[in-house]
């Protein structure tokens, strides 16, 4: 039974995504950041008895620390991102909720302020309780979408035992998810004058051999590689860029391109393929790593797993099903800061698509699903992560 009427629930959904917090970093023409909105969770935090404040991660982007309970016990940390991405082409009001039978429409409004009111009522529910021996925190993080600077600054401040991150997933428990690597390659031609072919070299012309080789690895390697829950890995050039004008030979071409990468692979070896193909391609190319984010894998003998599981199944009278996932989360980094971390969310539909919706009906059970998750693990007298330990 939640501490607080559905109808607050609702109310307080809505609220959050009446307040716009579009990632600064995506859409600086929309002029929104995240300090808005993080005002208003510590303040509603703080009249329902949950110690909380801001943590600038930089200016004008911040963290909310809050925390219930204290140190006589284990640490359980909830996460949840305070950012969304930009409303460009949105075929519905973004910021002005509506509701249709349990549907909650909004930018945000899966993706993911159904998780920021899920945690905020879980951490309002256990501070009405009284009764918790160890302590709950939450980081309600900025730029997830973007960078996660926000994430990488929670994890270097706070500890944990364990971590459920609320990233919508139809209550299903995420236990796994794929990583990517960005990088740029380059090619170098000769410039002149476009009718001078004698002189002319197109660093273009020399990309499109790179471009076919990298197609080819993608579709005849890579799509191979299959991982459990996961599937297989995946790359793709995502940005082209080059000449200097329509009678000039290009002196220089550049790509971008994403590679999406699998829990059981070598990063470093990821990049020695791909140069390889690159090189044979085009000789006097070169490719520049410029941005990586880990896989992300999650030891199914993990407690928080088994209590996740446990109140799934005395909720709803089934286990969860596990699944993982081919896009990438803030569970790498708190996974990689060595605390075990398993997603649970909400149901929805249109994360950065142009009409967005989460189920409420959907909220609530994740809610309720989070505060008898962290009632049984903070009970537990001792600091425990894995049960093999």
């Amino acid at each position: 039974m939640l501490p607080i009427p559905k109808s607050s629930v609702l109310e307080l959904l809505r609220y959050l995504i009446r307040i716009p917090s579009v990632n600064p970093s995506l859409s600086p023409e929309e002029g929104h950041n995240e300090v808005r909105i993080a005002e208003f969770i510590v303040e509603w935090l703080r009249r329902h008895n949950v110690e909380a404040r801001m943590e600038f991660v930089r200016p004008g982007r911040p963290n909310v620390y809050a925390e219930v309970g204290d140190d006589d016990g284990p640490t359980l940390c909830l996460c949840a991102h305070i950012d969304t991405v930009g409303t460009a082409g949105m075929e519905i009001d973004p910021f002005e909720p509506k509701v249709e039978g349990s549907n909650v429409y909004g930018r945000g409004s899966c993706d993911m302020k159904a998780g920021v009111a899920a945690l905020m009522v879980t951490a309002a529910s256990l501070a009405a309780s009284g009764s918790i021996k160890g302590k709950l925190i939450l980081a309600l993080v900025c730029d997830e979408e973007y960078a996660s600077i926000g994430a990488d600054d929670f994890v270097s401040r706070h500890k944990a035992d364990a971590c459920i991150l609320t990233e919508p997933s139809d209550l299903k428990m995420v236990i796994a998810h794929r990583g990517f690597l960005w990088g740029k390659v380059t090619t170098y031609g000769r410039s002149a004058h476009g009718s001078r072919w004698d002189l002319g070299e197109s660093a273009i012309k020399k990309m499109a051999n790179v471009v076919v080789g990298l197609d080819d690895l993608d579709k005849n390697v890579l799509r191979n590689r299959q991982e459990h829950l996961i599937g297989p890995a995946s790359m793709h050039v995502s940005l082209i860029n080059g000449g200097v004008g329509v009678s000039t030979y290009a002196p220089e071409c550049t790509i971008d391109i994403e590679r999406r990468t699998l829990p059981s692979e070598n990063v470093d070896r990821i990049r020695l393929e791909i140069e390889e193909v690159v090189q044979r391609a085009v000789k006097d190319s070169k490719v520049d790593w410029y941005f990586e984010r880990s896989p992300f894998s999650c030891n199914p003998n993990e407690l928080i797993i088994q209590h996740v599981t446990a109140s799934y199944e005395s909720l709803l009278g089934k286990k969860p099903e596990s699944v993982g996932w081919p896009f990438w989360t803030d569970a790498t980094i708190f996974q990689a800061a060595g605390i075990p971390t398993v997603n649970i969310g909400a149901s929805g539909v249109g994360l950065h698509e142009s009409v967005e919706w989460v189920d409420f009906d959907s909220v609530l059970v994740n809610t309720e699903i989070l505060i008898q998750t962290a009632t049984t693990f903070l009970q537990n007298k001792e600091r425990i992560g894995n049960i093999n330990k």
